[in-house]
């Protein structure tokens, strides 16, 4: 692989050490046992770490966390020092993330490859105790990821001070737009530093992007190593016309019979997420749901659980495609195909991750298949249509009686058994000459008047 320098001159990267970054940067990127840059990071290392601004664009799962992470921790080092002073750890990077989960998981990243290194780190989030993210601000960082709302609130409370940040970072940038983040973005842009290096990363250039990039960064440089909105390569797709019951029969059947484990199954709503994990686990799958009314602890406890293989089937919202990254999803199945197309290509982008391969599975019934035109035409590529063969033994919940769930083929009762409990009562004769005698009537009882010795 081959890079290009400021003066045109042809540098080929094989290795991180090909970069020039610190030791203590490269011993962490070999324990995390990474050897050879991906696209990505090698045309976007070598522009950050000469302090140029960046617009970059890849396929998720490509190392996109890896291509900003790594060059801002070695433009730092001049900056460490291991003091206990907050004084000599001001916020000098910060990391804006749209979502909780991606924000989590750019603080691992960051975490992961500066432990040998004197740098500080610190995330906030909302949905969680706003306490412990404070006590962490005021002992001092200098690299900060956050969300913007979370990061605001810090801000107002006075947690934390933006004057000496020299690095900005908007990652996944169209997600934000897409979630009405522009008003908080600016607001933080305008407590930074005029002067300082942006970086703006996605998986999707759009002209809406472009225009943000203009606004916020100075003649960046523009990093795409694919064709816009392209899937990565190491995933194959398929898609199974299903509708009713059937999909969650095909999860199950899918799940079984090829021994899948670590599967993300997305659901357009919250409500349909929860009873699709309910109706798994009566199926005999070990399955949790995430979504965005759930508080961030469960969801924090269902990632954990998924991360460390205890869940088959982790059920999400669009809430978890962005910033999942768990290594060696086998699969993904999109339950309900995204009404926006672009939210397709995140989905598929938990799996095939760092090289390695996957599967993209969709399930689409008449009436969404014009959802799945679309994702065609954004991908400019077909999405090969299948025939998935679902044994009777699907039919039956994991008690073995049938499943009377929804309508359709799969949800036919069984034939009973005794006819005699479908038979109109009918009485016998004997019936009545069994029937016991009526007990004699009660005495009357006597009025009060009379017990209270009135007449008589």
């Amino acid at each position: 692989m081959t890079i290009t320098n400021p003066d045109n001159s042809a540098v080929s990267v094989t290795s991180f050490a090909d970069f020039g970054l610190h030791p203590g940067l490269l011993k962490a990127v070999t324990d995390t046992g990474y050897t050879t840059p991906t696209p990505i990071q090698a045309q976007a290392i070598p522009v950050v770490m000469d302090g140029r601004d960046v617009m970059g664009a890849a396929q998720t799962g490509t190392g996109k966390t890896a291509a900003f992470t790594l060059p801002i921790l070695h433009r730092l080092m001049p900056f460490a020092n291991s003091s206990a002073s907050p004084a000599r750890h001001p916020v000098r990077a910060l990391i804006l993330t749209p979502t909780r989960e991606l924000a989590d998981q750019v603080s691992e990243s960051v975490a992961a490859y500066s432990k040998d290194v004197p740098l500080r780190s610190t995330v906030v989030f909302g949905g969680v105790d706003i306490g412990p993210q404070r006590d962490a601000l005021r002992r001092g960082c200098e690299v900060l990821i956050a969300t913007p709302g979370r990061l605001l609130d810090h801000v107002e409370q006075k947690n934390v001070n933006l004057g000496q940040v020299g690095i900005l970072v908007l990652d996944e940038a169209d997600r934000m737009l897409d979630m009405g983040f522009l008003p908080d973005l600016d607001r933080i842009v305008r407590l930074l530093p005029a002067k300082r290096q942006g970086l703006l990363f996605s998986a999707t250039f759009s002209n809406e992007i472009r225009k943000l990039g203009r606004s916020y960064l100075s003649s960046p440089a523009e990093i795409e190593v694919a064709a816009r909105n392209a899937t990565a390569d190491t995933v194959t797709q398929i898609a199974y016309p299903l509708q009713g019951t059937q999909k969650r029969e095909a999860v199950v059947h899918l799940v079984k019979s090829r021994g899948f484990n670590q599967v993300i199954v997305f659901s357009n709503t919250k409500i349909g997420t929860s009873r699709l994990a309910r109706e798994l686990v009566r199926d005999g799958v070990k399955a949790e749901s995430i979504h965005g009314d759930k508080s961030q602890a469960d969801r924090m406890k269902a990632l954990d659980a998924f991360k460390a293989g205890d869940l088959e089937v982790l059920v999400a919202t669009d809430v978890a495609a962005r910033g999942l990254d768990v290594a060696g999803v086998p699969c993904v199945i999109n339950y309900d195909l995204p009404h926006n197309a672009e939210d397709y290509v995140h989905r598929i982008g938990r799996t095939g991750r760092a090289g390695n391969k996957g599967e993209a599975i969709a399930f689409f019934s008449p009436d969404e298949e014009r959802y799945l035109l679309d994702i065609e035409k954004l991908i400019k590529s077909r999405v090969p249509r299948g025939s998935l063969a679902l044994p009777p033994s699907s039919r039956r919940g994991a008690t073995g009686r049938p499943d009377r769930r929804g309508h359709g083929a799969y949800a036919t009762p069984a034939k009973p058994v005794d006819e005699f409990f479908y038979k109109p009562y009918v009485p016998s004769s004997s019936s009545s000459a069994a029937r016991p005698a009526p007990k004699p009537a009660a005495a009357p009882r006597k009025s009060v008047g009379v017990l209270l010795g009135g007449g008589r």
